[in-house]
């Protein structure tokens, strides 16, 4: 069965979120001066449990979803993970499965944990090579060389291909194009470099800070000559580029210069069971209070095809509209921390 919205776009992936919690304060995600020491987390008994999760994906799946990735916050911080995502793996109808994760739990007997239980991929975050520079942004002082060893964990469990996920803003870290590119070359690890979004409020986006696609494929051609692919599948968010030499491959997701809204076939499921149609969303679909008060698989279908059929989200576009005529862009929208990137 295919779900398709206003759009025709297809449901194909569902990102769900499994913990608003993060243990890192990266400034453009979780800024410490929010998310502090006072700043009240989810308790666990608002959180989606694994039953729960694990039916909303097989009522997912028979809406046509293939593909599930596990967020979080950092969803290594969640308890047994591996029986949530055994469970998952199980499903009919579900052909992919991949984690979203900041390293720093990665060690390398949970990443071959993570692939016996049925992981086929994780995206690490990096900000920076150096150091000094990827403490300051992740303001947990982790430094950048143990994400690294975590990356050498998911490729030795065979979780890949692995790839690297690297959000650029100007003043804080656009000189790390070129190392960044240079620890990842000659290697089987995707470096994807992501323009700076405006996801929720708390990050005080601005679209001055944003490094541009076109700026990043400058940079990296200074030293090296790339050449645009193309796309693997439909609905790919990063545009894909190789280096002429063989020396690998790089991803550039540019959802602010280029939207790519017309191609997306992702929903959100955050932590508390709300479900999102859009990463810049303001209002999410409350699924757990159905679930929890004994709809039936075909309520909660109906519920979910219902949602997706309304679907007429393109709000990178409409950014991009505003931002030509001077306008504001929606000052409500929902935290990337509670529902995944």
């Amino acid at each position: 069965m295919v779900t398709t919205d206003t759009r025709g776009r297809p449901l194909r992936d569902l990102r769900i979120s499994l913990t608003d919690r993060c243990n890192f304060r990266c400034t453009y995600c979780m800024p410490r001066h929010l998310f502090g020491a006072e700043h009240l987390f989810l308790p666990k008994r608002e959180l989606l449990d694994f039953d729960e999760i694990t039916r909303l994906a097989r009522i997912a799946a028979g809406l046509g979803v293939t593909k599930l990735r596990l967020t979080g916050g950092e969803p290594l911080l969640r308890r047994d993970l591996d029986v949530l995502i055994a469970r998952l793996a199980a499903i009919d109808g579900i052909e992919d499965i991949c984690l979203t994760t900041n390293g720093s739990l990665l060690t390398a007997e949970r990443a071959h944990a993570l692939r016996e239980a049925g992981v086929n991929r994780v995206t690490l975050s990096l900000d920076a090579i150096d150091d000094d520079r990827f403490m300051a942004i992740n303001d947990v002082g982790f430094p950048a060389h143990k994400v690294l060893k975590a990356i050498d964990n998911a490729r030795a469990a065979d979780l890949g291909p692995v790839k690297v996920n690297c959000v650029i803003q100007r003043g804080v870290n656009a000189d790390q194009i070129l190392p960044m590119a240079e620890a990842f070359r000659h290697t089987d690890v995707v470096l994807r470099f992501i323009e700076y979004m405006d996801v929720g409020t708390s990050n005080g986006w601005r679209m001055d800070d944003v490094v541009t696609a076109r700026e990043i494929v400058d940079t990296l051609r200074t030293r090296h000559p790339i050449t645009r692919l193309a796309a693997n599948a439909p609905g790919e968010t990063a545009n894909r580029w190789r280096y002429d030499d063989g020396a690998g491959e790089i991803g550039i997701i540019a959802s602010v210069s280029q939207p790519f809204c017309g191609g997306c076939t992702r929903a959100r499921l955050s932590a508390l069971g709300e479900l999102y149609t859009c990463l810049f969303g303001v209002h999410g679909r409350d699924l757990r209070s159905p679930l929890r008060q004994g709809a039936s698989d075909a309520e909660l279908a109906a519920l979910l095809s219902g949602i997706w059929h309304a679907r007429d989200d393109r709000y990178s576009e409409i950014r991009g509209e505003q931002t030509a005529a001077g306008r504001q862009n929606p000052d409500n929208r929902v935290e990337m921390s509670y529902i995944g990137g």
